[in-house]
Order: structure tokens, then C-alpha cells, then sequence
């Protein structure tokens, strides 16, 4: 017998990690032990931090990053789907999304060290092949022909967006939604028949504040932008996305993409190419990997317009709050 929504209960988990905290949203019977499902996504997250994080020197990634040039390095499944989603997004995206920028994101101070002047000469200076050019990946087994520090924090909140909801439905939960800041992804519809409502979140360095509501289902959802984590160097703040022809933050950049696709690791790496790529560009890129795309550009007078391409976005770029 189907359960009506008034039924079921109400479920809002959630943990650390990343730095920051994921969450569970999702409805059940009564009786329902949310206890194992609480553990059960809290090792999920740990085990996708412990495989691709920069911050922990006995990572997985880390241990990879160590490895010489041309030993074959045996790594664990997870880790090599996030590395061939990765290179591949790299390829498709001409290079604009590059998972082996470790060397500037470090040297930059976005990493565990603060900002390191002469790291940042090296890194804008280094000669510079694209992951996916240097990086050889045959199932669980990598190796590098050349130097490069990987770097996963394009792909790594989403992936682990990704598992949060594998895990859920490990436990027979169809329907949900789960996030780390603000990456999220929805499976099937809330208990009145209606999709998930997920705020796009304004650019604004100073407040958290919707520019828009979306509603999804069965989709993920990521935004890149240059309001929340930014170095100042001679008086100019410049965002953590990296441009990877120059070993350094982006000069010029929208204030946010936000995509919508299959999965959130997508989503996050496309989010970030899109970013580097910029919104001309951008959206024929978007257009082509079949991608919905909202970019949100500032303009002379401290405002923001929208621009967005892919049947979600193409004539309204979302619908808006009521802010």
C-alpha cells in the first residue's frame, strides 16, 4: 500500500566533511531506524575524502601526487572514476577543466599553506600539459609521464554528492536530496508528487540570498563562482578558479555558472570549464554536451543579469525568488 505524505516522516541528516558539511533530506515509514543510514553516509563522505583530498597527506591523491614519473601506481575504484570522469571533461572541454592544477592551487593559498610568492612564479612559469595528456589511466592503475600535481576539488564535493545519494538508495530511498554546500542532487519527487526546490544562490560576497528557485528531480546541480573563497593580491581579488593556460586565478570570469546534469561530479567539473571558458564560449560548449546552464554576469553598475542555454535555462533563466 502507497503512503500518503502525511504518512511519512521527515529525515534531515546531516555531517562534516571537506571542510565544510553534506546533508540528507528524505522521508520514510514510521518505525524507520535512520541510525545505520546516518553511518553509512558518514563513511561515504570519509571514504571519498580519504581517496582525493589535498589537505591529507596520506590520501590516496597524495600518495599519487608522491608517486615518480612512469611507475604504474594501483589506486582504489573510486578514485580512478573520479580520474577518468576528470580527463575526460578535461578532453571535452579543450582543457578548460584541468585536474592537474595542484601546483597553482597550492602556490596560490588555496590549499593547506597559505599563499607562497615564489611557489606562484614557479606555477605561472612551469610549461603546462593538460591532465589528460600527461595522466594514463587503464582501470585501477595510473601513471604520470610527466610532472603534474593532481587536484580534485573541481570534481570531489560533487563525487561525493554522488555517493551520498548511491548510498541512499543502497538502503532502498528512492527519493531525496543531498547536498555539500550547495551541490546538489535530487532523486525522484518529494511525497506530494512535487520536484525538489533548490535556490541558485546570488553572488554576493557579504550574504546568502537566492537569484533564483529551481525545481529538479531525478538531476544534479553545481555552481562555480568568485564570491566565496578569493585571494587579494595588489589590491585585486581574484577567485580559487584556476585558468589553467596560466597557472593562475582568473583575471576575468562570470560571477557564477551554475549546471544542471546527470550527476553531480558533472555538474561540478562543468560548472568549473564553464567558468574558465567564459559565457560566449561557454554556452556553445554547454550546448554541445547537451547541458543546461545558467551564467550570471555582473555588470558596470554593480548589478547582475542572467544569461542561460539548455532547455532549462534557454528562454527563462529560472524562476524567480520571492527575495
Amino acid at each position: 500500500m502507497s503512503k500518503t505524505s502525511t504518512d511519512l516522516i521527515r529525515h534531515a541528516l546531516n555531517g562534516p566533511t571537506m571542510g565544510t558539511r553534506w546533508s540528507a533530506l528524505f522521508f520514510t515509514s514510521p518505525g524507520f531506524d535512520v541510525r545505520p543510514v546516518q553511518t553509512a553516509l558518514q563513511k561515504a563522505v570519509e571514504e571519498v575524502d580519504a581517496h582525493m583530498s589535498t589537505w591529507k597527506p596520506d590520501s590516496d591523491l597524495m600518495r599519487l601526487n608522491r608517486a615518480p614519473v612512469g611507475v604504474s601506481v594501483a589506486i582504489p575504484d573510486d578514485l580512478a572514476r573520479v580520474l577518468a570522469l576528470g580527463l575526460r571533461i578535461g578532453r571535452a572541454s579543450g582543457g578548460a577543466f584541468d585536474i592537474g592544477m595542484g601546483d597553482a592551487v597550492h602556490a596560490w593559498g588555496f590549499g593547506p599553506a597559505a599563499a607562497d610568492v615564489q611557489g606562484i612564479h614557479t606555477a605561472m612559469a612551469a610549461p603546462r600539459r593538460p591532465a589528460h595528456e600527461v595522466l594514463e589511466l587503464e582501470g585501477t592503475q595510473v601513471r604520470k609521464r610527466g610532472l603534474i600535481a593532481l587536484d580534485l576539488n573541481g570534481i570531489a564535493k560533487g563525487h561525493g554528492v554522488d555517493r551520498l545519494a548511491d548510498t541512499l538508495r543502497s538502503f532502498g530511498i528512492d527519493a531525496a536530496l543531498v547536498g555539500i554546500d550547495g551541490e546538489m542532487r535530487a532523486q525522484g519527487l518529494r511525497p506530494d508528487g512535487e520536484a525538489w526546490t533548490i535556490a541558485i544562490e546570488a553572488p554576493d560576497t557579504d550574504r546568502r540570498a537566492p537569484h533564483a528557485i529551481l525545481n529538479l528531480q531525478d538531476a544534479a546541480v553545481a555552481t562555480s563562482g568568485d564570491y566565496r573563497h578569493w585571494v587579494t593580491v595588489e589590491g585585486r581579488q581574484l577567485s580559487h578558479t584556476m585558468d589553467p593556460r596560466r597557472g593562475a586565478p582568473l583575471l576575468s570570469s562570470p560571477a557564477s555558472v551554475t549546471v544542471i546534469a546527470p550527476s553531480c561530479a558533472e555538474a561540478d567539473a562543468w560548472a568549473t570549464a564553464l567558468m574558465v571558458v567564459g559565457p560566449e564560449a561557454g554556452a556553445a560548449l554547454a550546448t554541445r554536451q547537451g547541458l543546461s546552464a545558467l551564467f550570471l554576469l555582473r555588470d558596470d553598475h554593480g548589478g547582475v543579469r542572467a544569461q542561460g542555454c539548455g532547455h532549462l535555462f534557454a528562454d527563462s533563466p529560472a524562476n524567480p525568488s520571492a527575495d
